[in-house]
Protein backbone atom coordinates (compact mmCIF):
# COMPACT_ATOMS: atom_id res chain seq x y z
CA UNK A 1 0.00 0.00 0.00
CA UNK A 2 1.77 3.09 -1.24
CA UNK A 3 -0.71 5.64 0.14
CA UNK A 4 1.10 6.62 3.33
CA UNK A 5 3.56 5.14 5.79
CA UNK A 6 2.00 4.73 9.20
CA UNK A 7 3.67 5.17 12.58
CA UNK A 8 2.41 5.19 16.18
CA UNK A 9 2.01 8.96 15.84
CA UNK A 10 -0.03 8.91 12.61
CA UNK A 11 -1.93 5.61 12.95
CA UNK A 12 -5.06 7.09 14.59
CA UNK A 13 -4.91 10.41 12.73
CA UNK A 14 -7.53 11.84 10.38
CA UNK A 15 -5.38 11.33 7.28
CA UNK A 16 -4.86 7.64 8.08
CA UNK A 17 -8.57 7.11 8.75
CA UNK A 18 -9.43 8.72 5.42
CA UNK A 19 -6.85 6.61 3.56
CA UNK A 20 -7.45 3.22 5.20
CA UNK A 21 -10.19 0.98 6.48
CA UNK A 22 -9.60 -0.68 9.86
CA UNK A 23 -11.55 -3.15 12.00
CA UNK A 24 -12.96 -0.38 14.18
CA UNK A 25 -13.94 1.70 11.14
CA UNK A 26 -15.60 -1.32 9.52
CA UNK A 27 -17.55 -1.96 12.74
CA UNK A 28 -18.57 1.72 12.82
CA UNK A 29 -20.01 1.37 9.31
CA UNK A 30 -21.92 -1.73 10.45
CA UNK A 31 -23.44 0.21 13.36
CA UNK A 32 -24.23 3.47 11.55
CA UNK A 33 -22.86 4.66 8.21
CA UNK A 34 -23.52 8.34 8.99
CA UNK A 35 -21.66 8.09 12.31
CA UNK A 36 -18.72 6.27 10.68
CA UNK A 37 -18.43 8.99 8.03
CA UNK A 38 -18.64 11.79 10.61
CA UNK A 39 -15.83 10.16 12.62
CA UNK A 40 -13.63 9.86 9.51
CA UNK A 41 -14.22 13.53 8.69
CA UNK A 42 -13.42 14.58 12.25
CA UNK A 43 -16.96 15.88 12.82
CA UNK A 44 -17.79 13.47 15.63
CA UNK A 45 -15.82 11.89 18.44
CA UNK A 46 -17.18 9.02 20.49
CA UNK A 47 -17.13 9.75 24.22
CA UNK A 48 -14.54 7.74 26.16
CA UNK A 49 -15.92 5.61 28.99
CA UNK A 50 -14.24 4.66 32.25
CA UNK A 51 -14.35 1.02 31.12
CA UNK A 52 -12.37 1.91 27.98
CA UNK A 53 -9.79 3.78 30.05
CA UNK A 54 -9.16 0.76 32.30
CA UNK A 55 -8.43 -1.24 29.13
CA UNK A 56 -6.09 1.53 27.93
CA UNK A 57 -4.05 1.35 31.13
CA UNK A 58 -3.60 -2.43 30.86
CA UNK A 59 -2.72 -2.07 27.15
CA UNK A 60 -0.11 0.57 27.90
CA UNK A 61 1.47 -1.55 30.63
CA UNK A 62 1.94 -4.45 28.18
CA UNK A 63 3.35 -2.02 25.59
CA UNK A 64 5.75 -0.62 28.15
CA UNK A 65 4.41 2.91 27.63
CA UNK A 66 2.68 3.52 30.97
CA UNK A 67 5.22 6.21 31.94
CA UNK A 68 4.59 7.99 28.65
CA UNK A 69 0.86 7.95 29.43
CA UNK A 70 1.61 9.44 32.87
CA UNK A 71 3.25 12.39 31.06
CA UNK A 72 0.57 12.70 28.35
CA UNK A 73 -2.53 12.72 30.55
CA UNK A 74 -1.57 12.93 34.23
CA UNK A 75 -4.87 14.47 35.34
CA UNK A 76 -7.07 11.75 33.85
CA UNK A 77 -5.42 8.68 35.37
CA UNK A 78 -3.16 9.84 38.17
CA UNK A 79 -3.35 11.80 41.45
CA UNK A 80 -0.91 14.60 42.22
CA UNK A 81 1.35 12.20 44.09
CA UNK A 82 1.63 10.02 40.96
CA UNK A 83 -0.57 7.21 42.27
CA UNK A 84 -3.39 5.81 40.13
CA UNK A 85 -6.80 7.36 40.80
CA UNK A 86 -9.15 5.08 42.78
CA UNK A 87 -11.41 4.35 39.80
CA UNK A 88 -8.48 2.98 37.81
CA UNK A 89 -6.94 0.75 40.48
CA UNK A 90 -8.77 -2.17 38.90
CA UNK A 91 -6.23 -1.93 36.04
CA UNK A 92 -3.40 -2.29 38.54
CA UNK A 93 -5.08 -5.35 40.05
CA UNK A 94 -5.54 -6.94 36.60
CA UNK A 95 -1.88 -6.34 35.68
CA UNK A 96 -0.61 -7.83 38.94
CA UNK A 97 -2.79 -10.92 38.48
CA UNK A 98 -1.97 -11.78 34.85
CA UNK A 99 1.72 -11.10 35.47
CA UNK A 100 1.76 -14.18 37.69
CA UNK A 101 0.48 -16.46 34.92
CA UNK A 102 3.13 -17.96 32.68
CA UNK A 103 0.83 -18.91 29.78
CA UNK A 104 -0.95 -15.55 29.66
CA UNK A 105 2.38 -13.71 29.62
CA UNK A 106 3.73 -16.10 26.97
CA UNK A 107 0.88 -15.29 24.58
CA UNK A 108 1.41 -11.57 25.20
CA UNK A 109 5.20 -11.80 24.77
CA UNK A 110 5.37 -11.03 21.03
CA UNK A 111 6.20 -7.81 19.21
CA UNK A 112 3.89 -5.10 20.60
CA UNK A 113 1.65 -2.83 18.52
CA UNK A 114 3.05 -3.96 15.17
CA UNK A 115 1.46 -1.95 12.35
CA UNK A 116 0.68 -3.54 8.97
CA UNK A 117 -1.03 -2.12 5.87
CA UNK A 118 -2.45 -4.19 3.02
CA UNK A 119 -5.04 -4.38 0.25
CA UNK A 120 -8.23 -6.38 0.83
CA UNK A 121 -11.49 -6.48 -1.16
CA UNK A 122 -10.42 -3.50 -3.27
CA UNK A 123 -9.58 -1.22 -0.34
CA UNK A 124 -6.45 -0.33 1.64
CA UNK A 125 -6.51 -1.50 5.28
CA UNK A 126 -4.45 -0.80 8.38
CA UNK A 127 -4.07 -2.88 11.53
CA UNK A 128 -2.15 -2.74 14.81
CA UNK A 129 -1.49 -5.95 16.77
CA UNK A 130 -1.18 -6.17 20.55
CA UNK A 131 1.21 -9.12 20.34
CA UNK A 132 2.68 -10.66 17.19
CA UNK A 133 4.98 -13.68 17.17
CA UNK A 134 6.22 -14.16 13.61
CA UNK A 135 5.31 -17.56 12.21
CA UNK A 136 3.50 -18.51 15.44
CA UNK A 137 0.42 -16.44 16.31
CA UNK A 138 -1.43 -13.15 16.69
CA UNK A 139 -2.79 -12.31 20.15
CA UNK A 140 -5.11 -9.46 21.03
CA UNK A 141 -5.53 -8.33 24.63
CA UNK A 142 -9.11 -7.82 25.83
CA UNK A 143 -10.13 -6.38 29.20
CA UNK A 144 -13.85 -7.24 29.44
CA UNK A 145 -16.81 -7.21 31.80
CA UNK A 146 -17.18 -10.98 31.35
CA UNK A 147 -16.13 -13.68 28.88
CA UNK A 148 -19.58 -13.81 27.24
CA UNK A 149 -19.10 -10.24 25.97
CA UNK A 150 -16.21 -11.45 23.75
CA UNK A 151 -18.79 -12.85 21.31
CA UNK A 152 -21.00 -9.76 21.57
CA UNK A 153 -18.17 -7.45 20.43
CA UNK A 154 -17.57 -9.55 17.30
CA UNK A 155 -13.85 -10.14 17.76
CA UNK A 156 -14.14 -12.76 15.03
CA UNK A 157 -14.20 -9.82 12.58
CA UNK A 158 -10.98 -8.48 14.10
CA UNK A 159 -9.35 -11.91 13.94
CA UNK A 160 -10.36 -12.32 10.28
CA UNK A 161 -8.82 -8.97 9.30
CA UNK A 162 -5.63 -9.50 11.33
CA UNK A 163 -5.10 -13.00 9.97
CA UNK A 164 -5.64 -11.73 6.41
CA UNK A 165 -3.33 -8.76 6.97
CA UNK A 166 -0.53 -11.04 8.16
CA UNK A 167 -1.13 -13.36 5.20
CA UNK A 168 -1.03 -10.42 2.73
CA UNK A 169 2.29 -9.34 4.26
CA UNK A 170 3.84 -12.78 3.75
CA UNK A 171 3.54 -14.11 7.31
CA UNK A 172 1.21 -17.01 6.43
CA UNK A 173 -2.22 -17.88 7.88
CA UNK A 174 -1.55 -17.53 11.61
CA UNK A 175 -3.82 -18.63 14.46
CA UNK A 176 -5.62 -15.79 16.26
CA UNK A 177 -6.04 -15.66 20.04
CA UNK A 178 -7.75 -13.37 22.52
CA UNK A 179 -5.90 -12.97 25.81
CA UNK A 180 -8.96 -12.03 27.85
CA UNK A 181 -9.16 -10.80 31.42
CA UNK A 182 -12.32 -9.74 33.30
CA UNK A 183 -12.96 -6.77 35.57
CA UNK A 184 -14.43 -9.01 38.29
CA UNK A 185 -13.55 -8.32 41.92
CA UNK A 186 -11.13 -11.21 41.49
CA UNK A 187 -10.12 -11.00 37.79
CA UNK A 188 -10.70 -14.12 35.70
CA UNK A 189 -8.52 -14.72 32.65
CA UNK A 190 -8.00 -17.22 29.83
CA UNK A 191 -6.75 -17.50 26.24
CA UNK A 192 -9.49 -17.97 23.62
CA UNK A 193 -8.63 -19.20 20.13
CA UNK A 194 -11.00 -18.18 17.33
CA UNK A 195 -10.73 -21.10 14.92
CA UNK A 196 -10.10 -20.76 11.17
CA UNK A 197 -13.66 -21.73 10.03
CA UNK A 198 -15.10 -18.96 12.24
CA UNK A 199 -12.57 -16.47 10.83
CA UNK A 200 -13.37 -17.62 7.26
CA UNK A 201 -17.06 -16.94 7.88
CA UNK A 202 -16.32 -13.48 9.31
CA UNK A 203 -14.13 -12.69 6.29
CA UNK A 204 -16.96 -13.61 3.90
CA UNK A 205 -19.26 -11.28 5.80
CA UNK A 206 -16.74 -8.42 5.44
CA UNK A 207 -16.33 -9.13 1.72
CA UNK A 208 -20.10 -8.91 1.18
CA UNK A 209 -20.45 -5.54 2.91
CA UNK A 210 -17.34 -3.77 1.65
CA UNK A 211 -18.66 -2.58 -1.75
CA UNK A 212 -21.40 -0.59 0.01
CA UNK A 213 -19.09 0.82 2.73
CA UNK A 214 -16.45 1.79 0.15
CA UNK A 215 -19.06 3.63 -1.91
CA UNK A 216 -20.33 5.51 1.15
CA UNK A 217 -16.81 6.40 2.29
CA UNK A 218 -15.98 7.70 -1.22
CA UNK A 219 -19.20 9.83 -1.16
CA UNK A 220 -20.58 7.89 -4.12
CA UNK A 221 -23.64 6.88 -2.09
CA UNK A 222 -25.50 8.60 0.74
CA UNK A 223 -24.94 7.13 4.21
CA UNK A 224 -27.80 5.55 6.15
CA UNK A 225 -28.60 7.00 9.57
CA UNK A 226 -29.37 4.46 12.30
CA UNK A 227 -31.35 7.09 14.23
CA UNK A 228 -30.38 5.82 17.68
CA UNK A 229 -26.60 6.32 18.11
CA UNK A 230 -25.03 9.33 19.81
CA UNK A 231 -24.16 10.94 16.48
CA UNK A 232 -27.67 10.57 15.03
CA UNK A 233 -29.18 12.06 18.18
CA UNK A 234 -26.69 14.95 18.02
CA UNK A 235 -27.82 15.97 14.50
CA UNK A 236 -31.53 15.03 14.60
CA UNK A 237 -34.44 17.46 14.27
CA UNK A 238 -37.61 17.12 16.30
CA UNK A 239 -40.57 15.43 14.63
CA UNK A 240 -44.20 14.86 15.60
CA UNK A 241 -44.77 11.33 16.91
CA UNK A 242 -47.76 9.40 18.14
CA UNK A 243 -47.86 8.72 21.89
CA UNK A 244 -49.30 5.25 21.23
CA UNK A 245 -45.96 4.04 19.77
CA UNK A 246 -44.56 4.26 23.33
CA UNK A 247 -47.15 1.77 24.52
CA UNK A 248 -46.37 -0.88 21.90
CA UNK A 249 -44.46 -4.01 22.86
Amino acid sequence: VARMKLSDETYYGKEANEAFFSVSQYKDFCKCEAMALAKIRGEYEQPTTKAMLIGTLVDRWFEGTLDKLREESPNIFFCRNGALRAEFRKADQIIKRVQQDERFMQYMSGEKQKILTFEMFGAPWKMKMDSFVEGICITDLKVVQNFKSLAFWRYDLQGAVYRQGCFANGYGLLPFYLAAVTKDKVPDFDIFQIDHPTLDMALREIKDRMPRFMAVKASLEEPNYCGVCGYCKSVKKARIRNYSELLEG
